[in-house]
């Protein structure tokens, strides 16, 4: 199983991304191809030792840039090393991607090269977030900040598949992200999509609040990508201020630095928890390969575990999931209208619980 890794993506590329590549490849024997300006990926390549390790190099003569627009860097630069990297997925010579670049031309990329699993609309980013009872998977968080109904019950059942085959949840509660739990509240998006979710997935809980996202209350967070970009990057600076908070605190008192030394082994499982490398990336779902996205200012940790969450993605067979959920998911669609047709009676039936969105 080979992972191709957009080597030229990050803020500190090719640096960060060839040590993690590095060391994904020695802890878990993963198979890594590094796509990018090669002259400087083997550079970076000198300082490790490398016996034992499959790490091969693909030469890419563009790159993307984070403030290149999704279209211009897919139409116009062909050989960019996001572009090259989903093209070994597309020729069988790699499994999956790997990107700490733009977000929005990785998912354009991933898109125009590979296709989308038929039945979803529009692909979405997610990305998990710690919480109280374990953590919670969040998508949309960017990829689409215009969204209709439909879409956020893809992402519902998309979420729904991934929470189940990777987060090892067997029965993942869904929420609609809104501002209150009434039905009342939120807005025309949110409202069209709780019906429709309401009547489609008995995974559905309804509304829930920006608070839930970390209580543990539900395993996935559905939001339009304009919302959950704003709770993404919300919830990074929050995390930080709270570390340089209490660093401030402690530091401008002694008894609090006598207290910090006993209690340091919580603090440091604190900070593992809400680390956002100890996650890996952000998985791309709904094109027809397996991508993950990185934060542009990743660190070597954080690409590290991101191709293993590439690698775990595609041995459990999250596509093929999907798939088979939308399969399921239309064929009760096609067996309702059936009965619908066969009996107008029918039709005033609230659909049955587990019909697909």
């Amino acid at each position: 199983m080979v992972v191709a890794v957009d080597a030229m993506g990050g803020d500190n590329a090719p640096g960060i991304e060839v040590e993690g590549s590095v060391a994904a490849a020695r802890q878990w024997q993963i198979p890594i191809v590094l796509v990018g300006d090669s002259v400087r990926i083997e550079e970076e390549l000198k300082k490790y030792t490398l016996d034992g390790l499959d790490i091969s190099v693909r030469h890419a003569s563009e790159v993307v840039g984070m403030h290149d627009s999704a279209s211009d860097a897919v139409r116009k630069k062909k050989d960019s090393s996001i572009r090259v990297a989903f093209n070994l997925v597309k020729n069988e010579e790699a499994h999956a991607v790997v990107s700490a670049g733009n977000s929005g031309a990785t998912m354009a990329a991933g898109m125009f090269v590979l296709g989308r699993i038929k039945g979803i609309d529009r692909p979405a980013i997610a990305t998990i977030m710690p919480s109280l009872k374990d953590n919670t998977l969040v998508l949309d968080v960017g990829g689409n900040v215009d969204c209709k109904p439909q879409h956020l019950a893809q992402f519902a059942l998309m979420g729904e598949v991934y929470a189940r085959h990777i987060l090892g949840k067997p029965a993942p509660r869904v929420g609609l992200l809104s501002n209150g739990e009434e039905e009342s509240k939120g807005n025309e998006l949110t409202r069209d999509a709780h019906r429709l979710l309401k009547g489609t997935r008995s995974s559905y809980v309804g509304y829930i609040e920006g608070r839930d996202v970390f209580n543990g209350s539900v395993d996935v967070v559905v939001c339009d990508g304009f919302v959950g970009n704003v709770v993404l990057k919300l919830s990074e600076g929050l995390a930080d201020a709270i570390g340089t908070m209490l660093k401030k605190e402690i530091g401008s008192r002694f008894l609090a630095k006598i207290g910090y030394l006993l209690a340091r082994p919580a603090f440091q499982a604190f900070k593992k928890k809400v680390d956002y490398a100890e996650y890996g990336g952000a998985p791309l779902l709904g094109i027809g390969g397996t991508g993950v996205i990185c934060h542009g200012g990743s660190s070597s940790k954080a690409i590290q575990n991101a191709i293993f969450q590439a690698r775990e993605s595609v041995a459990r067979e999250i596509n093929n999931a999907l798939v088979a959920q939308l399969g399921k998911s239309a064929l009760e669609r096609e067996s309702l209208q059936v009965a619908e047709k066969a009996d107008p009676a029918c039709a005033e039936v609230e659909p049955a619980k587990g019909v697909g969105g």
